[in-house]
This record gives structure tokens, C-alpha cells and sequence, in this order.
């Protein structure tokens, strides 16, 4: 769901973090920026810099967890008990 208004530092980077594979444009849409892209990264690369990040692009914000979550799809190997596998 967007956020109605703009959202600003850690809920403004969390919310591009997660919209970050969709593309700067829905990452600002759903971030609270709508069309306003400019506005945007000028926000998003500010609150970045407050927190330490170094990240020039959208797309530095997807982590490797993050690949790693979305590679996932295989199948869990585990020992049906503790002491019987």
C-alpha cells in the first residue's frame, strides 16, 4: 500500500529497500513521492547519508539477503526427528 504523504529518513529508506526491485518509479510512488522522482532521490539519497549508507544508486539498497530470499525456491533438507533422519 502507498503511504498517503512522504515519507522521510529509516520509514523512507526501508520503504524504498523494499520497492527497490520494482524500479525508482514505483519505489517513489509507493514511498509517498508519486511521480515526483527528483524529489525522491533527493530525499532518499539524504536520509541515506543520516544513516551512513553509502548508495548512489536505488538498486544498492537490495541486500544480498535479499537475493538470497528470492533464490529460495528449492527444496529443505532436514532430519525428520532429532535423532532420525
Amino acid at each position: 500500500m502507498a503511504s498517503p504523504t512522504p515519507l522521510y529518513g529509516t520509514d523512507l529508506v526501508d520503504c524504498a529497500r523494499a520497492n527497490a526491485k520494482q524500479g525508482i518509479g514505483t519505489a517513489a510512488y509507493q514511498c509517498g513521492y508519486g511521480d515526483d522522482i527528483n524529489t525522491f532521490s533527493q530525499e532518499l539519497r539524504q536520509a541515506c547519508e543520516k544513516m551512513n549508507l553509502q548508495v548512489k544508486e536505488l538498486s544498492e539498497l537490495i541486500t544480498d539477503q535479499d537475493m538470497i530470499l528470492e533464490l529460495g525456491t528449492g527444496e529443505i533438507v532436514a532430519p525428520i526427528t532429532a535423532t532420525q533422519l
